[in-house]
This record gives C-alpha cells, sequence and structure tokens, in this order.
C-alpha cells in the first residue's frame, strides 16, 4: 500500500491507498495559520510535525502495510531552518503580504530574466519572502543552512535529506522555466543565497527513506521509502487524471484554475502562471486566486452565520442582488490583477437590502473573480468543454449552478476526493518502479449552465474594482 500525505494550509491529510486504488485509511489534524502583523500568514512547522504524527497513526492501522511515503504541500511558502530542519522562524506562507517592497527587484528585471521565471512577481512567493528577510531578519537569513518549500521541509524531517523538485521549485520566483532548473543568475542578480536551495530530483524518485525518529514519531517502519512529491496543485492534477488540455478548477481558502500542457506555453502578458507538473515533460498554466474561501469565511463570520445557513439566506436574493456587488480580496489579488494592495468592499448597498444580499453578493463576487482569471488564461484553455471541479469549496449544488451560470461553462465534479493526497500516494508507487494503472471514473456532470442574469453584475464587478484601485 502506499501513504500519500497533502500538508495543506489549515490541515495535514493523510490517506493510505491499496494496490487498486482503493481508500483503506484516511485522517486529518487541524493547525492554526498566525498573522502577528496584519497582512501576515505564518505556521509554525512544529505544528505540521505534530499533525503528520497523529495522522498517519490513525490512518495506517498496520506500519508493515506501507511500501513507500508520497507528499504534497501548500506551494510558495518558505521555511528557514538549520541543518537537522530545526526552524529557525515560523513558515512564511503563500496568503503572506509583507514582501510587497520586495517586488521591485524583479519588476527592475530585463525582459529576458521575467519571461524565463515565465510567473508574475507576486507577494507570498519564496523569492519576494526571502528578500524580505535578508532585509529585516538578517540574523536569521545568515545563519540558515535551508530554505525549503513547505512539503520538501517536512521530508527533511522525515529521511534527513534535503530535496526539492521542480513543482515547488518552479513557483518559488527563484526557477528557470526555460533551463528546468534553480535560475542561478537570477540568485546572483538579486544578491540572495545559493547554497540553502536543495538539489532538485524528479518529483516521482525515491528522495530519501524514513529515519528511525520519524518512523517512530508516525509509527511505520524505519527505511520506508519516501519519494519526492510535488506541489499540492501538481499533485491534485495527478490524482484526478486530468489529461492535457482539460482544465480543473479547485476551490479552497484560496482558488486555482489549471490547464494541463504537453508543452511550455509563457503568458506574455504574465498575469497569469507558468509550473511544471508531476509528470516529467509536462507543465500546467494556472490563475491563481488568494481570496476563495479564506474571504467568503470571513464573511459567514461577520454575519455570523455558518455554511448551511448561509446558502440557505443567499437563494432568497436575486441573481444580481439589486445592485449589490462584493469585491473579495480581503488580502490582495493575484490573477489577474497582480495587486497586493487590493481590498474587500460591499458597493451599491442601499435601505432594501438585507443579509441574503450581502451573502449572495459574497458568492456571486467570488464567482466573478473566477470568471476573470478563467478569461485571463486565454488560449491556453480551450474555448468550450466543461470545467472539473474539485476542493472541499464545490460541493453545494446551488453554488455550482452559480458557478456553471457564471463562468458560462458545464461542470463536472472530480470522482477522487483528496485529490492531492492521492496524487502524492502515486508518486510513491511510481517512485518504486510501479505504475499501479489505478483506474478513475470520469468528472461527473453536476451543472449546465443556463441563460445567465449575470452579464450586468459582472461588468458592475469589474468597473468597482477599477474604480476603487489604490484607494484607502
Amino acid at each position: 500500500m502506499f501513504l500519500g500525505l497533502d500538508l495543506g494550509t489549515g490541515s495535514l491529510k493523510a490517506l493510505l491507498l491499496d494496490e487498486a486504488g482503493r481508500v483503506r485509511g484516511e485522517a486529518s489534524r487541524a493547525y492554526p495559520v498566525h498573522s502577528p502583523h496584519p497582512g501576515w500568514a505564518e505556521s509554525d512547522p512544529q505544528d505540521w510535525w505534530k499533525a503528520a504524527g497523529e495522522a498517519v497513526r490513525e490512518a495506517v492501522p498496520d506500519p508493515a502495510w506501507v511500501r513507500a511515503v508520497g507528499l504534497s504541500g501548500q506551494m510558495h511558502g518558505v521555511v528557514l531552518c538549520r541543518e537537522d530542519g530545526a526552524p529557525l522562524r515560523p513558515a512564511i506562507l503563500w496568503a503572506d503580504g509583507r514582501s510587497e517592497a520586495e517586488l521591485e527587484p524583479y519588476r527592475r528585471l530585463s525582459p529576458e530574466f521575467r519571461y524565463r521565471l515565465a510567473n508574475p512577481p507576486a507577494v507570498g512567493m519564496a523569492g519576494p519572502s526571502l528578500l524580505w528577510l535578508k532585509a529585516h531578519e538578517p540574523e536569521v537569513y545568515r545563519s540558515a543552512r535551508w530554505a525549503l518549500q513547505p512539503k520538501d521541509w517536512l521530508r527533511l524531517r522525515l529521511t534527513g535529506e534535503a530535496r526539492s523538485e521542480p513543482s515547488d521549485a518552479s513557483g518559488t520566483l527563484l526557477y528557470d522555466l526555460q533551463a528546468d532548473r534553480w535560475f542561478t543568475a537570477l540568485l546572483e542578480r538579486l544578491g540572495l543565497r545559493q547554497d540553502w536551495l536543495a538539489p532538485l530530483v524528479p518529483s516521482a524518485s525515491v528522495a530519501g527513506h524514513l529515519t528511525p525518529g520519524a518512523a517512530q514519531h508516525l509509527g511505520l517502519r524505519a527505511g520506508t521509502p519516501v519519494a519526492a512529491g510535488a506541489a499540492d496543485t501538481a499533485a491534485a492534477l495527478l490524482g484526478s487524471g486530468v489529461a492535457p488540455g482539460e482544465v480543473q478548477l479547485t476551490v479552497g481558502s484560496g482558488a486555482q484554475i489549471a490547464v494541463v500542457l504537453e508543452e511550455a506555453r509563457i503568458d506574455p502578458t504574465l498575469r497569469t502562471h507558468l509550473y511544471r507538473a508531476a509528470c516529467p515533460g509536462r507543465w500546467y498554466a494556472m490563475a491563481a486566486l488568494q481570496n476563495a474561501g479564506i474571504a467568503l469565511e470571513w464573511v459567514l463570520s461577520a454575519l455570523g452565520l455558518n455554511w448551511t445557513e448561509a446558502y440557505r439566506e443567499a437563494q432568497k436574493a436575486p441573481p444580481g442582488c439589486e445592485g449589490l456587488t462584493f469585491l473579495p480580496y480581503l488580502t490582495g489579488e493575484r490573477t489577474p490583477h497582480l495587486d497586493p494592495q487590493a481590498r474587500g468592499a460591499w458597493g451599491g448597498l442601499g435601505l432594501g437590502h438585507g443579509r441574503p444580499h450581502l451573502v449572495r453578493a459574497a458568492l456571486e463576487g467570488l464567482a466573478f473573480a473566477l470568471r476573470e482569471g478563467l478569461e485571463a488564461l486565454g488560449e491556453a484553455v480551450p474555448a468550450t468543454g466543461p470545467l472539473c471541479i474539485a476542493g472541499g469549496g464545490t460541493l453545494e449544488p446551488f453554488w455550482r449552478q452559480m458557478l456553471s451560470d457564471v463562468l458560462g461553462r458545464p461542470l463536472g465534479a472530480a470522482s477522487v476526493p483528496s485529490a492531492s493526497a492521492r496524487g502524492a500516494a502515486l508518486l510513491g508507487a511510481v517512485a518504486l518502479g510501479t505504475d499501479p494503472g489505478w483506474s478513475l471514473e470520469p468528472p461527473k456532470p453536476v451543472a449546465q449552465p443556463q441563460p445567465s442574469p449575470y452579464a450586468a453584475a459582472y461588468a458592475r464587478f469589474r468597473d468597482l474594482y477599477r474604480r476603487l484601485k489604490g484607494w484607502g
């Protein structure tokens, strides 16, 4: 059997699959995200380690069953640590906004360098975060042995070996997409250290073996092979069986619209992202939205609602919310605005609006933001055809229909729950030289677009952002 560990923003999931791809055990453990200053987002890696031990012990009935472990994890974050993995400070996460000033050196790069990065500069990515640490915490910067992405830090603790792999590395703004390696010339230009970036190995390779201490912590056998693994979106695309040309929409704390490519197609506007896939010779283009579940959770908390109540309330208001518009940009936004100063708002409030309008406007605002992301991907996305939806934020039928109507696409639900953890487990199997050939059911159709009543509301949404840009 094969064990997949998915290190998410707010929880770690352990998924045990047998040789036929059937789930034989699963568990998850949550941990907090801290914000010691406005706009910051940090986690204590020791919380991840504790969660891994508890989740694996619950998910795995017999340690002898586990032949290999694979990993997936949240992208863009950075952990500074010692040789043995001991963290020197909390991890800076993808949702962190402190490094806005550190984007300026990226903006001054030559067109050639920016094209080789193939991605727009954004706060929360490892490169700008490391520049911030160099400027503001120089002692920690100098004393660190490794600067690792979250799942690579977890693997170091599991195996004692520091490694990275292309799917995570390509999301750091320190990676040359054209040469398919760390961008050493860029590191020199930015004045960043090169010695703390871990060697790159293929995603589906054995990157180490469980140490006795790690095995005892997890309740597994020492020496169990650990695959390099992949970034969470790359692992999810693999775990869901998304083929080249197919599009997956994932809604969680953030949201991603990803299309798998057989060749590197760099967005000439650099509004969207291009990353390495978990499979050799494949990439994926992605629209990345920081504000999805994280914004809706804030709305529900502010209005004193749970999710069941929120969906019920939203259906009491008409489409378009009688002129009420919500911008979901509570933490700035990436695709398509690349605006870390973007902020959220309800616009057009009147005495006739009530709580149902506020809730529905929030859902519509996220749907409109997703439509902008889909449109920004341009020709990378097929002009017609369904979108495969995944993630915990896509389960409600009312919300699915709204998404289908706003996006103008049929929606199919992925048949695979826990796709990132499944992809991680699959990489563990392949690392052992085994291709289990797990069969997947095609996405189940769940929504067909109806004649959309949202055209005017979408136009208002786009206009409101333009009017409020730079305000505050």
